[in-house]
């Protein structure tokens, strides 16, 4: 077995973690730049990550996510934020700073560019966030592969009240909208149900099907 399936195998979305130990800065910043240079739809990458380290932030976060102990027990909670919505100001914002890196552009990106102006502004707000959150969940998959690999452990919860977590973060005035909390620490010796317990996954005959 490789040693990245080494490292999955011993993740599991550890549920109690043990508040006297600090993941060092330097996994952090790993694991977060694993969710930056994840891929994203036209390259927009319509999502930020908000770490958070203060005690006193969290505990007003914990019982917005049903009192899930990791939130406050962990050293770092990593809310994953999408935009809200795709905006021409956005949009070009991501093409101008692609253009300046790469030292210029051609008629094809320029023509791309157009047409993502055309269409994406146009739709309900609603349907560009809902896109852009799914281009968060490709970054917090990188991330929790990025923990797994350095042996941190990071528990993703959707079980939260989002316009509760935005209002304590300010998310909203940066036109963000929270998508996902992922706390990272590390488990505890003892108290987690779920340490223990078999990995279940389906058997790859009933998960992958191959067309030849």
């Amino acid at each position: 077995m490789s040693e990245l399936l080494s490292k999955l195998q011993w993740r599991y979305a550890t549920k109690k973690m043990d508040p006297t130990k600090v993941v060092p800065q330097q996994k952090v910043d790993l694991i977060v730049e694993a969710a930056r240079l994840a891929p994203t739809s036209s390259g927009l990458q319509p999502f930020e990550i908000i770490v958070v380290t203060n005690p006193a932030v969290r505990e007003q976060i914990k019982p917005k996510a049903w009192g899930q102990g990791q939130i406050t027990d962990g050293s770092h909670l990593l809310v994953f934020a999408a935009w809200d919505n795709y905006t021409a100001e956005r949009i070009n914002m991501m093409f101008d700073m692609t253009n300046e890196q790469r030292g210029g552009s051609n008629e094809g990106w320029e023509n791309y560019r157009q047409m993502l102006l055309k269409s994406y502004p146009a739709r309900d707000p609603q349907v560009n966030f809902e896109h852009a959150a799914r281009q968060a969940y490709i970054g917090l998959g990188a991330a929790l592969i990025a923990a797994a690999f350095e042996e941190v452990d990071a528990t993703p919860m959707e079980g939260f009240d989002p316009k509760a977590v935005d209002e304590i973060l300010g998310l909203s005035a940066r036109g963000l909208r929270s998508v996902v909390l992922v706390p990272l620490g590390y488990r505890a010796a003892e108290g987690d149900w779920l340490a223990n317990l078999k990995k279940v996954r389906r058997p790859t005959a009933q998960f992958v099907t191959e067309v030849k």
